[in-house]
């Protein structure tokens, strides 16, 4: 860890682009995914007034939740959106300028939700929702890829699970400011919604001092005189000579590669299990339980005696052992492989979550089960967070091959996407009819996931692409395989760890 820490401080620039790119990037996705609770009853109140003022129509109950629960999904649906223009964007257009450009939506969707109150106009948060959903599906990979690239090998592990980190911190953020004297008031709450604006800015004028990510300027642009300055930039006085010829030989390689499809990953039989790989864990990522766990947080606070007034206090301390962990997994991904991260972090859930449901079942009965309750939600957010919610995202980028990373970061991002669709719609159904024992769905899932990666995903630290092909054509007896991807795809054995 210190040696780790040593290596960041040497390149103060690589700290800077840490901080603006995850602060307009995966912060917006954590922000946007707690920023709702708070402001929850003022703009149903707000639904009701628009459709009275407007329409002279009351809503009842139900109508009033199903056009809820469609605020809240709208932004998956926007993510989704997002996430297939990414890659085309930044293609196009490079990481940066992506990035630069994606705050301009976030803006857009910020002045809609400050004006909306004012407005009594519901559906302007709405839109706001959804152009928030496009902003963190283009971030969510244009932040990803852009860190990775711009970071010296030594360092991909530690900035890559950075990602994970602001997604815990935006998270926070919303709970932290949605509290009553903060932004969390009735007068104040369209300002709560728009925060996401000033992030945006923020990005938008620091951004731009920052460099081009040196493999797209290489890669892409074919401007090597372009790549040295930004690697100097970046990296400092450190010698970059090896990694660039690494580049340059890559540059050859890829002449002879085209970047494959979607429709291609899924048919190659060849990359199959790396395929399987990206979806169990993706799918997992959402249906491991962590929001049911952080919604039942509050009535497992409110058994322990804690009082109504005080709940959203008390719930900062999920937000912020979410965060802490997350900080931890940064200095341990260097130490301990990924493989390691998710195996161990979802058996902890799971056994967690087993617990979970038999002290909320049992907890009326014994006064100080409550209080297990509360030890156990904050033992699953911590095997959460110092497992699965980092060393998940940078998993396709390790496992494929140059000319699919585009495809599998495309077909993870889209899986995570729906994922997290199907458990904002199904989410509350569950919890009205199976109560606590909602739970036993997600441990299958955290188990079984589990259980896949121990034994059908190697070990990726301190692994080339090539090398990693390998061990999973060994571990699934297919010797040969990727052998034969290889020489048809040209990638070349160097190719250096995501």
């Amino acid at each position: 860890m210190a040696h780790s820490l040593k290596l960041l401080l040497e390149c103060p620039t690589i700290i800077a682009v840490i901080f603006v790119t995850g602060i307009g990037g995966t912060f917006q996705y954590g922000f946007c995914v707690s920023v709702l609770n708070a402001p929850s009853a003022y703009i149903k109140e707000l639904v009701n007034l628009t459709c009275l003022q407007r329409y002279d129509l009351r809503l009842d109950q139900w109508q009033v939740s199903l056009i809820w629960s469609f605020t809240v999904s709208i932004f998956c649906i926007g993510g989704l959106l997002g996430t297939l223009s990414a890659g085309p964007l930044m293609t196009r257009h490079g990481r940066k300028r992506c990035l630069l450009l994606n705050n301009l939506v976030a803006i857009a969707g910020a002045v809609l939700m400050i004006l909306s109150s004012r407005a009594t106009s519901f559906e302007m948060i709405m839109v706001g929702r959804f152009l928030y959903g496009i902003n963190a599906g283009v971030s969510l990979s244009a932040h990803t890829l852009y860190l990775v690239e711009c970071a010296p090998k030594r360092l991909r592990g530690m900035m890559g699970v950075t990602v994970a980190t602001f997604v815990s911190l935006g998270k926070f953020s919303g709970q932290l400011l949605g509290i009553s004297e903060l932004l969390g008031s009735r007068q104040r709450w369209p300002w709560l919604l728009g925060f996401n604006g000033l992030t945006a800015l923020l990005q938008l004028c620091t951004l731009p001092f920052l460099p081009e990510s040196p493999r797209f300027l290489l890669l892409e642009r074919g401007d090597q005189q372009a790549c040295e300055r930004a690697l100097r930039r970046l990296w400092g006085s450190g010698d970059y000579r090896p990694d660039l010829e690494e580049m340059l030989q890559e540059k050859v390689d890829l002449q002879k590669v085209r970047s494959r499809s979607v429709l291609e990953l899924l048919l190659d039989r060849t990359v199959r299990w790396q395929l399987l790989t990206i979806v169990v864990v993706f799918i997992t990522l959402q249906l491991c339980g962590i929001n049911a766990v952080y919604f039942y947080s509050y009535d497992i606070f409110r058994a322990a005696g804690i009082q109504e007034e005080q709940l959203s206090y008390t719930a900062l301390g999920t937000g912020l052992c979410e965060l802490t962990v997350s900080l931890c997994c940064c200095m341990m991904i260097e130490t301990t492989g990924k493989k390691v991260l998710l195996h161990r972090g979802y058996t902890g859930m799971s056994t967690s979550m087993v617990l979970l449901t038999v002290t909320l079942y049992f907890q009326d009965r014994m006064s100080w089960l409550p209080y297990c309750c509360i030890v156990l939600v904050f033992m699953t957010i911590s095997f959460f967070s110092s497992g699965p919610a980092g060393a998940t995202t940078p998993i396709p980028g390790e496992i494929l091959t140059q000319s699919y990373k585009s495809a599998g970061y495309t077909v993870a991002c889209t899986l995570s996407w729906m994922s997290l669709f199907v458990v904002g719609m199904v989410f509350p159904i569950l919890v009205k009819y199976l109560q606590s024992f909602c739970f036993l769905i997600f441990i299958f899932f955290c188990v079984s996931c589990s259980l896949f990666v121990k034994f059908n995903v190697p070990e990726t630290k301190n692994k080339t692409t090539l090398e990693i092909s390998r061990e999973f054509d060994k571990m699934h007896g297919q010797s040969g395989n990727s052998l034969k991807a290889e020489g048809t795809n040209g990638v070349a054995e160097y190719e250096t760890e995501f």
